[in-house]
């Protein structure tokens, strides 16, 4: 059981996940903001297309 508490208060590798995770949070909100925005940018073209 010692050994069970010692291992849950050890944080040596706790900080390289955390990183690991917060740059696969950042980068997927890139990836949806992109997506969102370059549909947007794409109808706005489709647009000004049109009624030229």
């Amino acid at each position: 059981m010692t050994i069970l508490k010692q291992f849950l208060r050890e944080d040596d590798g706790v900080t390289a996940l955390e990183y690991g995770m917060i740059a696969a949070l950042i980068a997927a909100i890139i990836v949806a903001s992109v997506q969102t925005l370059g549909t947007k940018i794409d109808a706005a073209f489709q647009n000004v297309a049109t009624k030229i």
